[in-house]
């Protein structure tokens, strides 16, 4: 069987930034097994597939280890998929996906992700998020539904922390995210995800749906901008509406070609 892969840099303007995410369209769903062997053998942080439904596409995400339930950067990069080399016709997409109904917006060459928030509260930080992260002075640590959030005082401090992967791999949730105030952005953010086989992830779409409510109700405001102080970086804008969250970003294809399954 003979399938068309697309890499898509996700959450920037530029190539060679942003989140890589590789893209399968299908007509019908394959195997778990092998939709998992795909993602394994692409080797990046995300794999999107999806299929076309009566009412728009059902889209799944696969890391090189396991299936997630919501993935920002892959959604971003399918919808680039579908309406710029699928040529789909409309400004918006809506996409069925196991965290419910998404939709992603297209308007002069934004795409805007629309996700449900995030529900977090306070966390007493587990010891292996103070053992590896010993040398930040940690504000504030939540909890959301997948993730631990932890905040801190600059983001001079969130590009230079100093942490321990092994003791960070240790800790039960799907990843840990780093934020303070931003210097020229409204908020900065880092990611490490190692439980899901993401040591650091470049530009986390699904982070922001935490971070999105979190920021607006501190600087009571509800249009942001964002960064993403990764070693590729990547730029958002971002927008609270009630209990959905605006994740807007750019992209670019880099890679287009087809996948031999047999």
């Amino acid at each position: 069987m003979t399938l068309p892969i697309y890499q898509i840099d996700a959450f920037t303007d530029r190539l060679f930034a942003g989140n890589p995410a590789a893209v399968v369209p299908l007509e019908s769903w394959l195997s778990d097994e092998e939709m998992l062997n795909i993602a394994a053998e692409n080797n990046l942080a995300e794999t999107a597939f999806f299929v076309p439904t009566e009412n728009g596409f059902h889209i799944r995400w696969f890391t090189p280890t396991i299936e997630v339930d919501l993935c920002g950067h892959a959604t971003l990069a399918a919808a680039y998929v579908i309406f710029n080399i699928q040529k789909y016709e409309g400004e918006e997409v809506r996409l069925e996906s196991r965290s419910g109904q998404l939709v992603v917006e297209c308007k002069e060459n934004w795409l805007t992700l629309n996700f449900p928030v995030d529900l977090y509260h306070v966390a007493v930080p587990p010891p292996a998020l103070v053992e590896s992260l010993n040398a930040a002075t940690m504000l504030e640590v939540y909890k959301g539904k997948t993730d631990y959030m932890v905040v801190l005082d600059t983001e001079q401090e969130v590009r230079d922390l100093e942490y321990d992967i092994i003791v960070l791999s240790t800790i039960p949730a799907r990843g840990i995210i780093i934020t303070a105030p931003g210097d020229d952005v409204d908020f900065v953010s880092r990611f490490f995800a190692p439980q899901s086989g993401i040591d650091e992830d470049p530009v986390t779409g699904s982070a922001h749906t935490t971070l999105i409510p979190y920021w607006a109700e501190k600087l009571s405001k509800t249009t942001l901008t964002a960064k993403q102080l990764s070693k590729r970086g990547g730029y958002l804008k971002c927008e609270l509406v009630g209990d959905r969250v605006h994740i807007g970003g750019q992209a670019r294809l880099y890679l287009k070609g087809e996948i031999e399954t047999e």
